[in-house]
């Protein structure tokens, strides 16, 4: 780490107030040049510990940058991930707040709960699908408390930016027909999604390393070099294999997984 443990904490302390008061602040990357990814981590497990002392449970995990177009976009090599809390899980067909957000974006992915505690290291994807209870489709609610592009430099927000704030982490809506992942080769689960009845994305579970299950076993394994672990009954969001699609007031969005059931939600 390059950040003091000072630094950090006011770091985490800047975006939960931007998530309070839905106004977004300067990249922490800019006022922290050096800055990495256990900095990255760092702010983002501080505000993670400010949301339990205030009362918020945490029900899973989410990962993210999984597909190789944006691994490439950003100049990484692996993905990042985030923390879902209770009160980020919205009804299948039902109502999200907008006005609680800043600027969503939509994405399709499938959700993987667990039934058994799975850790690293050496976690892997047969392990993923001995732990897993079932999968179902979900969408995933992306917004971000950092400006995308700070308007002095006109220099575009990092990966360091996007694991600070919780992985751009704002909400979930699973789908109500679950799944068994020995029941089917997920690589081949597509979805279409469609905004207000247009289709505006299709893609394949293949685009998130190959099968979904990788990216829930590399999350076991990071969480590993810290002591963690993923617990039962918990919720993982394996990545997106579609782009992000932006989600306005009055937006309703569905998304067809044809034999594995749809999801769908209403920006209220």
């Amino acid at each position: 780490m390059t950040m003091a443990p000072d630094a950090v904490t006011r770091a985490a302390a800047r975006l939960d107030e931007a998530e309070r008061e839905r106004k977004q602040i300067r990249m922490l990357s800019l006022e922290h040049p050096a800055m990495d990814m256990a900095d990255a981590y760092a702010i983002q497990k501080a505000w993670v510990d400010m949301k339990v002392a205030a009362g918020a449970t945490i029900r899973g995990h989410k990962i993210g940058l999984t597909s190789r177009a944006m691994q490439n976009a950003l100049e990484i090599d692996m993905p990042d991930s985030g923390v879902l809390f209770d009160d980020m899980f919205f009804a299948d067909g039902g109502d999200v707040p907008t006005h609680r957000f800043i600027a969503t974006r939509i994405e399709a992915e499938l959700a993987f709960v667990l039934k058994k505690p799975l850790s690293g290291p050496n976690c892997t994807l047969f392990d993923v699908i001995n732990a897993t209870d079932f999968c179902t489709p979900a969408l995933e609610i992306l917004d971000t408390r950092i400006l995308r592009v700070d308007p002095q430099t006109h220099k575009t927000r990092t990966v360091f930016d996007t694991i600070a704030d919780n992985a751009a982490n704002a909400g979930i809506v699973l789908g109500g027909r679950p799944f068994r992942p020995m029941d089917t080769d997920m690589r081949w689960v597509g979805a279409i999604v469609m905004r207000n009845g247009v289709i505006e994305e299709t893609g394949l579970a293949a685009g998130v390393l190959n099968h979904p299950a990788t990216g829930v076993a590399w999350l076991a394994n990071r969480l590993a070099e810290h002591g963690g672990r993923l617990e039962a009954g918990q919720v993982v969001l394996a990545g997106s294999f579609i782009r992000p699609i932006e989600a306005r007031f009055g937006d309703t969005f569905h998304a067809d997984y044809g034999p594995w059931g749809g999801v769908s939600c209403h920006f209220a």
